[in-house]
C-alpha cells in the first residue's frame, strides 16, 4: 500500500491547468478569471437620483419648510428637459438623472405637492448631495475591478454586466466524462434477474461533477466488451478533459477495463492506505486523465473526494491551497470504532453545531456497499489507524455540505 498524500501527488502531478478561452458571463458563475479586468467605463455613469422626490437646489430650502415652484418631472431614463432655478424644484424618480441646477434631492416623505401639482412643500432642509449618487462613485473609469484567478460569483457577473463587460477570459469548466461497464448492470427500472444490479455508480459521479461545477458527460453503460469499453474511452478522450470509469481496479481483478486501459494508456494502478476506496486507477489516454476509481458505490464517492475534486479543481486554475477540502476540527459525541489495518478511515458521519464546535456521530453502516449511510452523510470524519475514537474526543473532518 501507499500512503494517500503520495498517491494524491501522483495523480495531481499527471493532471495540467486547462488553457484559457472566453466565455459569455451567462456561462461564467463559478468559473476563475484568467485576466486583469479593468472598468472601461464608471458605475453610475451620471449622477442620480437614489430616492423618488424633487431635485433641489439645497441653499434654496434652508429657511423649510418652504414652498417651491414644480418645474416638471425628470423619469427614470429620460433626459432632462428642464433646469432647476432659484426656488424651484423638479421632481425626480428612482434613478433618474439629476437635472441641471439643482444639488440635492428631498425624498417624497418629506414633501407636500399642491392638488395642480405646480407647486411642492419641502417640510425639512436637506444638505448639498442629499440622496444624489456621483457618476463614479461605486467604480471609475480605468480602476481594476477583479484581478486574475477570482471565482466569478453572481455578484461579479452583476458588475461586469453593469460595465458593459458580456465576455470575458477564464479557466474553462471541465468535461468530465463518466463511464460503467459490466454485464451485470442494469441501467433503468425494470424488475431485476438473477445477479443484476442498477448501475448507481455513473449518476452519482454525474451529479457530483455538476456539483463541483463540471460538464458532466454521461459516457453510457457499456458490457463486458472489451471493443465497447475501447470505443466509449476512447470518445470520453476526444471530448473531454478527464474521464471516469468505476470498479476493476483491485489487484486481483482482470477486468476488461483493465486490460483496456493498460492498452491505450499510461496507468497506475495503486493499493492507496485508506478505506474505504483503497483501489484506486490513474493514467492519461492520449494525454487526458483517466481515473478507475472502485466499484463500490461509497467508495466511488470517497475517492471522487480524495483524488477527482482535488484534480478538477487544479484544472480549473484553483491555487493549490484550495485543491482539497479543508480538515475541521470537532468532537466525537459517541464512540466512533474501527480496527488497526495501517490504514486510514473516513467514517460517514452526521456533523451538528452546537455551542460554538461540530458534534460528530455516525450517519450509519460503514460498509462501502451502504450507500444509504453515505446519502445521510453531511461529512467524513477522518480516523487514523488503531481502535477508532471515544465520545468526547478531538475528531478532523472533511465537511461534505
Amino acid at each position: 500500500m501507499i500512503p494517500l498524500a503520495q498517491a494524491q501527488d501522483r495523480v495531481l502531478t499527471g493532471c495540467s491547468v486547462l488553457p484559457v478561452v472566453t466565455v459569455s458571463i451567462a456561462e461564467a458563475r463559478g468559473l476563475l478569471t484568467a485576466e486583469t479586468v479593468t472598468a472601461p467605463e464608471p458605475v453610475p455613469s451620471f449622477d442620480n437620483t437614489a430616492m423618488d422626490g424633487f431635485a433641489v437646489r439645497s441653499q434654496d430650502v434652508v429657511g423649510a419648510p418652504i414652498t417651491l415652484t414644480v418645474v416638471g418631472t425628470v423619469s427614470a431614463g429620460a433626459t432632462p428637459s428642464v433646469v432647476v432655478g432659484a426656488n424651484q424644484a423638479a421632481r425626480v424618480m428612482t434613478g433618474a438623472v439629476i437635472p441641471p441646477g439643482a444639488d440635492a434631492v428631498v425624498m417624497v416623505e418629506l414633501t407636500q405637492a399642491s392638488g395642480d401639482s405646480d407647486e411642492v412643500k419641502v417640510a425639512q432642509a436637506v444638505p448639498k448631495g442629499n440622496h444624489i449618487r456621483r457618476a463614479g462613485e461605486d467604480i471609475v473609469a480605468g480602476q481594476v475591478v477583479f484581478g486574475s484567478g477570482e471565482v466569478l460569483t453572481p455578484g461579479h457577473l452583476g458588475v461586469l454586466a453593469s460595465l458593459g463587460v458580456y465576455e470575458v477570459q477564464a479557466r474553462p469548466r471541465p468535461r468530465v466524462g463518466v463511464l460503467s461497464t459490466g454485464d451485470e448492470l442494469v441501467d433503468g427500472c425494470q424488475p431485476l434477474k438473477a445477479g443484476q444490479i442498477r448501475d448507481s455508480n455513473r449518476h452519482t459521479l454525474l451529479a457530483l461533477l455538476d456539483e463541483a461545477g463540471c460538464e458532466p458527460v454521461d459516457l453510457g453503460c457499456v458490457p463486458d466488451d472489451e471493443s465497447q469499453i475501447a470505443d466509449a474511452i476512447r470518445i470520453g478522450a476526444e471530448c473531454c478533459h478527464g474521464v471516469l470509469t468505476s470498479g476493476g481496479v483491485s489487484m486481483g481483478d482482470y477486468d476488461y477495463v483493465k486490460k483496456v486501459l493498460n492498452e491505450m494508456g499510461d496507468m497506475s494502478w495503486m493499493q492507496v492506505a485508506i478505506k474505504p476506496a483503497k483501489p484506486l486507477a490513474f493514467g492519461l489516454v492520449d494525454g487526458v486523465p483517466v481515473f478507475g476509481l472502485p466499484g463500490n458505490p461509497v467508495s466511488s464517492m470517497v475517492s471522487f473526494e480524495l483524488f477527482v475534486l482535488p484534480a478538477l479543481r487544479k484544472m480549473m486554475g484553483h491555487p493549490p491551497e484550495s485543491w482539497h477540502r479543508q480538515v475541521t476540527l470537532g468532537r466525537t459525541a459517541e464512540k466512533l470504532s474501527r480496527h488497526p489495518d495501517g490504514k486510514t478511515h473516513f467514517a460517514r458521519v452526521k456533523v451538528r453545531y452546537v455551542d460554538g464546535e461540530y458534534l460528530v456521530s455516525s450517519a450509519g453502516g460503514q460498509g462501502s456497499h451502504q450507500m444509504s449511510a453515505m446519502a445521510n452523510a453531511n461529512a467524513l470524519a477522518v480516523l487514523p489507524d488503531g481502535e477508532g475514537l471515544e465520545a468526547d474526543e478531538a475528531v478532523s473532518l472533511l465537511i461534505l455540505r
